[in-house]
Order: structure tokens, then sequence, then C-alpha cells
């Protein structure tokens, strides 16, 4: 059996919690906005508390996808990104781009074949000073419908009490979908071979004032090698950080970036609900990657890849998760940087 994290299964019900924590160490840290808090309802305070191991976070780290590796390069827009939307950064040309690799998982020592989930984040940059930062995981929907469906499986999923993933599951039975994704699913044998999905819904608006909901995914050039258990197990506990280091050196992945644009009453406030795959879809552009360094003094180290720093012309959706993350970012970021003397960058002079 494939490895699903750190904690061996039991029973059933174990597997079931096992999966929770991987989606403890998934997407990213997502809690309710400022203007939801209330002493009986959630912070990111209190949605830190539910993403960090039993032992207590990394100190100096991010609160979630804790391992990962920084990359830069570039990103190449076709042009094609103005049919839906008016920004400067779909604008025929060629933008910096700035990145990490990394995995869902609290611990940044964990063992890359005992994670399930995958990520890319991303920073776009124009000339004129715009942004787009984006947050994007393997998985092809998310595991709940909102922010407390995300919170309860945190809780659920850590608790010792055997019912406990039983009655989140009769709550939230859209669950049951990407349980079945992270049980069966391949793993690849690189990040390079993964698809990194958006999954939260955002509004593209076109020259013309018409808005577009889209979701985007990058698609990969590479063909995927997919592992078996038995190869997987062979690999080394950091294999991914040495082969896409590697792969960089001998010519730089890339990746090509898709919107798909919905339909009138697709479901765009609920990212555990894919949509038809006869949607429309735009080729915006392609990301190549250039360059990988370690995170301790790359430089994505210190980038808060908040996914509602948006270019002008895109927006967040009433999907409710981006302002949700974008909350719980905000105070890791902050947590983390006062922690730099946990996680101190390489001393120059260390290797002369």
């Amino acid at each position: 059996m494939i490895p699903l994290f750190h904690r061996p299964a039991r029973s059933v019900i174990g597997s079931l919690l096992i999966i929770g924590a991987i989606i403890g160490g998934s997407a990213a840290a997502f809690a309710f906005t400022a203007g939801w808090l209330s002493s009986k309802r959630l912070t990111p305070q209190k949605m830190l508390v539910a993403l960090a191991p039993a032992d207590g976070p990394a100190l100096g780290r991010r609160r979630n996808h804790a391992k990962g590796i920084c990359f830069t390069g570039f990103f190449e827009a076709s042009g094609n990104g103005a049919a839906i939307l008016s920004s400067s950064l779909v604008m025929r040309g060629r933008y910096p781009a700035l990145g990490r690799f990394n995995l869902g998982t609290a611990d940044p020592n964990a063992t890359d074949a005992t994670v399930r989930v995958r990520g890319m984040s991303l920073r776009l940059a124009s000339p004129g000073g715009q942004e787009w930062r984006m947050a994007m995981i393997d998985p092809p929907f998310f595991p709940v419908s909102n922010p407390r469906a995300f919170h309860d499986m945190l809780i659920a999923s850590a608790s010792k009490d055997p019912d406990a993933m039983k009655a989140f599951i009769a709550s939230n039975p859209e669950y049951g979908a990407f349980a079945e994704w992270a049980k069966t699913a391949p793993f690849t044998s690189s990040y390079a071979e993964e698809r990194y999905n958006s999954l939260d819904s955002f509004v593209f608006t076109d020259d013309y004032g018409v808005n577009h909901t889209v979701r985007w995914s990058f698609l990969p050039a590479a063909t995927p090698t997919l592992l078996s258990s038995d190869e997987l197990a062979k690999r080394g506990p950091d294999f991914l950080e040495q082969e896409i280091s590697a792969r960089v050196r001998t010519g730089p992945p890339h990746w090509t970036m898709i919107a798909t644009v919905a339909n009138p009453g697709d479901p765009t406030s609920d990212p555990s609900r894919a949509w038809p795959e006869d949607r429309r879809t735009v080729e915006i552009g392609t990301l190549v990657v250039q360059r990988t360094e370690p995170e301790a003094d790359g430089p994505c180290r210190d980038i808060n890849f908040d996914p509602t720093v948006l270019p002008s012309g895109i927006k967040p959706s009433d999907d409710p998760f981006p302002a949700a993350r974008s909350s719980v970012y905000r105070v890791s970021y902050d947590l983390r940087t006062s922690e730099a003397k946990d996680y101190p960058r390489t001393d120059p002079g260390a290797n002369k």
C-alpha cells in the first residue's frame, strides 16, 4: 500500500483519519475572513492551531506546506487571455516568475513519499508593478465546500475519538470524492509532472466590462512517470527537490496555463465540485522554470503567496476560500518572520 501520510493506518476509520491529516497539509491554511470573527467563530489563530502538528509548529517556517524549494523563471503570455481578461499580465510578452514547489505538510522534514498533496505557489509581475499571486495544488477538487467544514475536518482528523471522522463525513458527504482520489490517484516521479489547479474561482473582466468566472490550471509539458508503491518506497526522503533541481539543470520544464470559464449555473462558490469537462478553455501562456534554489536562502522564502493579491481585471468570486486563506496567510507570515532566528539562513562563510 502506498503510504499517505505520517501516521500508520489501523482501520478503515484510521485510513480516513490519515486522509484527513493529508488535507490538513493540502491546499493551504484556510480560515474565516475578519468579517466572520466572534468569540464562537473561527479566527486565523484558531485555524493555525488546528493545522499545527501535535508537537507544535516548526518555528520560522510556513505553518502549512512547510517543505518546499524555490524557483525562478518567466511566464510567456500568449495574448489569448485578452479575450476574457483586461490585464497587462496576459498581453503577449514575457514576465518574471517566482515560485515554490511544495508538499502539503506542516513538517519541513517530512519524507516526500509520505505526503499525498503537492503544490505550486507562483508570483507573476508586470513592468508596471502589477502582481498576480497564486497558490495551487494537484488534486482535481478540494475536499470540502467551505472554510467551516475545513476546520471541522482538521479537528476530526486529529481527534482520538474513533467516531469523530464518521460524524464529520456524515455532515460533509462531498469529502468522499476527495478521499477516493487520495487513496487511488497515482504518484508521479517529479514536481515537473504534476498538473496544478487553482480550485478556487475568480472573476476576470474583459475590455468590454464583461465578467467571466474562471478557474485555472497549469498543465505540465512533461509526460508523467507513475510510481508504484514499491518504486515510491525506494525513493529518498527528499527525492522531489533533488529531481526537480537536476531536471532544471538539463532543460527548463514548462507548463501551459489554461483558464476554464464557467457556464451559468456552475458551482462557483464550492471548490469541492468540479465543473463539466466541456467548458470553454483559454490558453493564457506558458510558465518556464529556469532555476531552483533551496528555500532557506532562496528568493521565495519571504514571499506570502496570498491568492487575493491580484492584478487589475481580476477579483475574487463568491468562493469564500481566497479571502479566508488571505487572513491566515497574513498571520502565518507574521509569525514565521518574527521567528527568523529559528530558521537561520546559511552562513556565507560556512563553506570557506
